[in-house]
């Protein structure tokens, strides 16, 4: 029996994470959580899946909760989320946290010598290097969530890195795919969080749709796979039905294909390497696909995803600057502050003036979010930081 810890099961990842956790209940028990600012998911948790360890955001709906169960322990913040991501009695991880704040609890599960199924690709955006770096200093093992490089991993079972020529991963286009730049000016939050392919959180539905979210896979796909930029491609692939490919030095293609259903990259995490049965009625039906159709790739139609793969080259706190940018950019947007291609703007302010600090710390990381924040901020205003 593995005892799992769910970090974010409040999200679209956490909540799945459960039924794939459901279905097995002879493999998995769930031994804590965090659900954030989401109190009323966690009651309902509560009568779903009790359990005695739980981190919420703040310190005062952890009091008050401690009164309504006084059976269960709870923690707040980041200490909290840490807690949880090192318990003892935890065998698996799962961090499904988005966002920034992701990347203290990763490592120190970690450190810890979990078993990391990561979902929050911000921990290795922002600190790729300090997830490699605690890796090779301990015994914890990392396995991804993320459909695409969950694909590259399949691809990869049985070959050697050293015989890959490329990676291709692909990406749906996101809302506008269709749509060319002259007819971005006035698009809507509306419009911009209709997905045609995937059921998402907001931010990521916006990393979709200015495909920041593909440069952020391809950064994460290089400290994953340990390949340069060089041979990590991507493609439009509308249909989202191929997750990735893996191209060989004597040209062989290994794909990955599956319905748009996270539970499938979920579960292989928790089961590597062992494939168990899925039990719910998602099968890809090959026979009823009426095409899969794939095109190359516009970097000036979708600059963020050429700015990634520049950032991703330079490392050092960039990485870091770019994902703190790109959250309070896309914050912004969906609060109808600046527009949507304002993001990109936004975004490539912070890159230009954050200070480059070659190997920073996670202290000096923290510090170029922050900072990288508050450039975005006064972008809005028309101010200077």
């Amino acid at each position: 029996m593995k005892r799992v810890v769910i970090l974010g099961v409040s999200g679209s990842i956490g909540m799945q994470t459960v039924d794939v956790i459901e279905q097995h209940r002879d493999q998995f028990t769930i031994v804590a959580y965090s659900v954030g600012h989401n109190i009323e998911r966690l009651h309902e948790l509560l009568k779903r899946w009790p359990i005695k360890e739980v981190a919420v955001a703040k310190e005062n709906d952890a009091i008050d909760l401690a009164l309504r169960y006084p059976d269960v322990n709870f923690y707040f913040g980041n200490e909290g989320l840490c807690h949880l991501a090192t318990l003892a009695q935890a065998d698996i991880v799962v961090n499904a946290l988005v966002g920034f704040r992701g990347l203290k609890p990763t490592l120190a599960a970690i450190k810890a010598n979990k078993h990391l199924a990561l979902a929050n690709k911000e921990s290795l955006v922002a600190g790729g290097e300090l997830v490699k770096e605690a890796l090779r200093a301990s015994k914890g093992i990392l396995y991804p969530i993320d459909s695409e490089h969950s694909a590259i991993f399949q691809c990869l079972q049985g070959n050697q890195t050293s015989e890959v020529e490329r990676l291709i991963i692909t990406a749906s286009g996101g809302s506008f795919r269709d749509r060319t730049r002259e007819q971005l000016k006035n698009v809507s939050v509306e419009e911009a969080l209709a997905h045609p392919n995937w059921k998402m959180g907001g931010r990521i539905t916006i990393d979709s749709a200015t495909m920041m979210n593909k440069g952020f896979e391809v950064i994460e796909a290089h400290y994953l796979f340990d390949l340069p930029y060089e041979k990590i491609d991507t493609i439009i692939h509308p249909q989202s039905i191929v997750h990735s490919f893996v191209e060989y030095r004597d040209h062989a293609v290994m794909a990955q294909l599956g319905t748009a259903d996270m539970r499938i990259p979920i579960q292989y995490a928790l089961t590597y390497p062992h494939r168990e049965t899925m039990k719910q009625d998602n099968r890809l039906d090959l026979a009823a696909l009426k095409e899969l159709t794939f095109r190359e790739m516009d970097f000036k139609r979708f600059p963020l995803l050429a700015l990634a793969y520049e950032v991703g080259k330079r490392k050092g706190n960039m990485g870091a600057v770019l994902n703190g940018a790109d959250e309070e950019a896309v914050r912004l947007f969906l609060n109808h502050e600046i527009t949507f291609l304002e993001i990109e703007a936004a975004v490539k302010k912070a890159v230009d003036e954050v200070p480059y600090i070659a190997s920073p710390t996670l202290a000096q990381l923290e510090q170029s979010d922050a900072l990288a924040r508050a450039i975005v901020r006064a972008y809005k205003k028309g101010a200077n930081v």
